[in-house]
């Protein structure tokens, strides 16, 4: 079963590529409905790279909903509009309700949006399976609602350089 996002965000396809390696981005995507807190003494790493495996705790106001493990690989390709990278998640639920589900693809792609490169063309795609993959579905769908919300909400805020806005936010002369 497939469950499937596409979305235009605003900040550069490079913007949301260091989002998708950020432990701290990818938590607020669904906060602040699911906290998501890593296992063990290490803590987050400063970033998702591939080869990463990241176990980590689902929290739902403070009780335990089960454990997953992030297992990070990525591909670069081309697609008609130009450069796509797709941050892939094949990591699988450990405990709690999802661990019931026996396959977990979760994967991300970023490209330039279509006419627009300071835009992100957002494709996400999750796919599952397993004996209680049609009855999670519905509950992963609504969830994946939430998250494309809080995708194209936190956005803006993934820019290391966000542009000046007003009439005062222009260079300052030093006096030097």
């Amino acid at each position: 079963m497939r469950i499937l996002l596409k979305l235009v965000i605003d900040c550069d396809a490079d913007a949301a590529w260091r989002a998708l390696h950020s432990p701290r981005a990818v938590a607020e995507l669904y906060g602040p409905l699911v906290e998501m807190a890593p296992l063990g003494s290490e803590g987050m790493p400063p970033a998702l790279t591939p080869g990463t495996d990241m176990p980590v705790q689902l929290s739902v106001g403070g009780i335990g909903i089960g454990r997953q493990l992030i297992h990070v690989s990525e591909t670069h390709t081309h697609d008609a509009r130009g450069p796509v990278r797709i941050f892939r998640d094949s990591g699988i639920p450990l405990t709690g309700p999802l661990a019931s589900l026996d396959v977990w693809d979760h994967q991300m792609a970023v490209s330039p949006a279509p006419g627009d490169p300071t835009r992100t063309l957002w494709r996400d795609r999750l796919v599952i399976g397993g004996p209680t993959a049609a009855a999670m579905w519905p509950l992963l769908w609504a969830t994946w609602q939430w998250r494309g919300a809080r995708i194209r909400a936190l956005a803006p805020t993934w820019a290391h350089d966000p542009e000046p806005v007003g009439p005062d936010s222009g260079p300052t002369d030093s006096g030097s």
